[in-house]
């Protein structure tokens, strides 16, 4: 809904619903696992159909990311660019709505005592191409707590959203359990206008469950987010035959057949085998003294990565032909 609004405050605040609202889907369980290392190279395509979006006529994008995605459609593409550090860059777009988000994260991580700290370091821009406006977000850090009992996880820390061009911008802080007490996930966050000193809008909940809103001072609160009632779309994805050979789900199908049939050796063998092939690779590669070269990323800054193809660039392109 963000690129349907007209007024520059409501987009700010359907930026800010969006944002609150995501890192929800990303935890089906409270208990952390050790996820899939990432692998140099690996990619992942995928897309979706956007719910109240019709698609009104059969158009792909042939020039796009995802070549059989319709012009109605969400499409979505990563990879993993760097190996050290860990950089990951991902991008996605709709067409017709003319709005894209291009992002890239890496970590650092360090211990303290019984739980371990991951710093997501790295930057989103969502980009509403009709108004030539880009909000710039930061992500949170990562706590997995309890490491030596029973693992859980939890988000921390300040972020922001950003516009330049209107002058709203966002902050948001992810807080941490305290020491005594049992609430968990909470999560707070002010927004203000252009050269504001108190923000026009004040959120406060959970981000894994419900979050309320306070207009200016003194308003009612009502509900802003609640995550249990949003609707979940199913990405769409090529079949795994039909995937190529660095596409995630074919990548690692053999670790996701050991671990659906609770076979944990045959899991850890097979990731123990992709990762000696990484080792080897880039053993070779410094012997011959060749650079690894990204296929969908290119390198803009130290460690600023964008879409070689982004849809501002080919719809520019487009209309200069």
């Amino acid at each position: 809904r963000i690129a349907d609004l007209k007024d520059p405050k409501e987009r700010m605040v359907q930026v800010v619903r969006w944002y609150l609202s995501s890192y929800h889907a990303g935890r089906k369980s409270a208990v952390a696992k050790k996820p899939y290392n990432p692998i140099l190279g690996e990619v992942f395509y995928c897309l979706w159909d956007v719910p109240g979006v019709d698609r009104t006529a059969d158009t792909t994008t042939p020039d796009g990311p995802i070549t059989w995605c319709n012009c109605d459609q969400l499409s979505f593409v990563a990879e993993q660019v760097s190996h050290h550090p860990p950089i990951s860059a991902f991008y996605a777009e709709h067409h017709n709505k003319r709005i894209t988000f291009n992002a890239h994260i890496y970590t650092k991580s360090k211990f303290l005592g019984l739980s371990i700290c991951v710093y997501n370091i790295g930057q989103g821009v969502v980009s509403v191409l009709d108004h030539d406006e880009e909000y710039v977000v930061t992500f949170p850090n990562g706590y997995g707590r309890s490491i030596l009992t029973v693992p859980w996880i939890e988000l921390g820390g300040a972020v922001s959203i950003t516009c330049k061009k209107t002058g709203y911008h966002c902050d948001v802080e992810f807080i941490t359990k305290p020491f005594y007490g049992n609430k968990k996930h909470r999560i707070t966050a002010d927004v203000f206008g252009p050269d504001d000193k108190k923000p026009f809008l004040s959120i406060t909940g959970e981000w894994n469950g419900v979050m309320e809103a306070r207009w200016g001072d003194g308003g009612d609160v009502e509900e802003f987010i609640d995550v249990h009632k949003l609707n979940v779309v199913k990405k769409q994805v090529k079949p795994i035959s039909q995937q190529l050979e660095n596409e995630s789900r074919r990548l690692w199908k053999e670790v996701t057949a050991g671990l659906k049939i609770n076979d944990i050796d045959q899991a850890t063998n097979a990731k123990a085998s992709l990762e000696q092939k990484q080792r080897d690779e880039a053993k070779m590669r410094k012997e011959t003294n060749i650079q690894w070269e990204t296929k969908l990323f290119g390198k803009e800054t130290d460690d600023s990565w964008t879409y070689i193809k982004p849809l501002r660039q080919r719809l520019s392109s487009s209309s200069n032909t």
